[in-house]
């Protein structure tokens, strides 16, 4: 592991790790060459060893990093870009050196974040628990094992089971008529009917839309697969009367329409209804009308019955 030789009157002395690096450093005696070798060969292989280049590296460092290798490749980089620059702010987690982060640092911040639901404190966990491991590996950072891989993780969320109550369909589409946000009730109703996820609806492109064939494509879904939703003839009278300024069909972004919707849901005095619980609606009302289940998952996209099931609430 260790190579010495003797340079320019000094002993170098070299060691390296395929997994964690290298270090290297020049003595005017061999004996003390000799000597930092074996501690640094010492401390590789009880996985103690730092790279002097990383000692000050923070655990933000490493997020912020992420953010900028990672973050740019994924189908879901805004989002991700979302989350990952309010992860940053967490000034309590962000300032300490990734050489004196323990376990229990990570758990403090997950008792913090689970107060804002289990939901949203595991994709922060999940996030840095990636970013250790890329860093560890793909970069070549000479990290420990994950220590994120030693505490508890957030317990799911049991489904949800909201749909839409009597009248709320109302309310909505009498606030959505008084908002200055045109799309908010086309594409409300484009759920209803379709059981588009809002990333799908807000990428639908004008050239994926076949009004002959009352169908629309959707390339890229969660899944990673295309797939074609059958339009209702409500679903295509907002679309005939949407005009074409752009690629697709609602040029806004994710932002601009969760804000539009928060506000939607204080006029109608709705405050626990979600955008995604449109999607349970939508798969529900399918089956209430009869639809079979073979062409329900076609609709949805949903590759098991059983996880088409999480979606289905019947009214009795």
């Amino acid at each position: 592991m260790a190579s010495i030789r003797k340079r320019n009157g000094l002993w170098q002395v070299q060691v390296r790790s395929r997994k964690i690096g290298s270090a290297s450093k020049s003595f005017h005696k061999k004996a003390d060459a000799v000597a930092w070798a074996k501690i640094q060969e010492a401390l590789m292989q009880t996985g103690n060893w730092r790279n002097r280049d990383q000692i000050n590296v923070t655990v933000g460092d490493l997020m912020g990093n992420y953010l900028n290798k990672v973050t740019p490749t994924k189908r879901g980089a805004a989002t991700e870009t979302r989350r990952l620059k309010r992860l940053l702010t967490e000034n309590s987690l962000m300032i300490i050196r990734l050489d004196e982060i323990e376990p229990h640092h990570f758990a403090t911040f997950r008792d913090k974040r689970i107060k804002d639901g289990n939901r949203a404190c595991q994709y922060d966990l999940v996030l840095l628990r990636h970013a250790w491991n890329i860093a560890r590996i793909e970069w070549g950072w000479s990290l420990r094992e994950n220590p994120i891989s030693l505490i508890r993780m957030p317990k799911n969320n049991p489904p949800r089971e909201r749909r839409l109550r009597q009248g709320e369909y109302e309310k909505l589409k009498t606030a959505a008529h008084g908002s200055r946000s045109w799309y908010l009730w086309p594409i409300i109703d484009i759920a209803i009917e379709t059981a588009m996820r809002r990333s799908e609806i807000l990428s639908l492109q004008w050239a994926n839309i076949e009004l002959s064939k009352q169908r629309a494509l959707l390339p890229i879904t969660k899944n990673s697969r295309s797939r074609w939703v059958p339009l209702s003839q409500l679903a295509i009278e907002h679309i005939k009367h949407i005009p074409r300024t752009a690629d697709r069909v609602f040029p806004i972004t994710d932002v601009a329409f969760r804000q539009a919707w928060d506000r939607l849901r204080v006029r109608a005095s709705i405050t626990d209804l979600t955008f995604h619980d449109l999607r349970h609606e939508s798969l529900s009302r399918k089956v209430e009308s009869g639809m079979n289940i073979p062409q329900v998952m076609e609709m949805s996209g949903h590759r098991t019955a059983s996880q088409l099931f999480r979606y289905i609430q019947l009214n009795n």
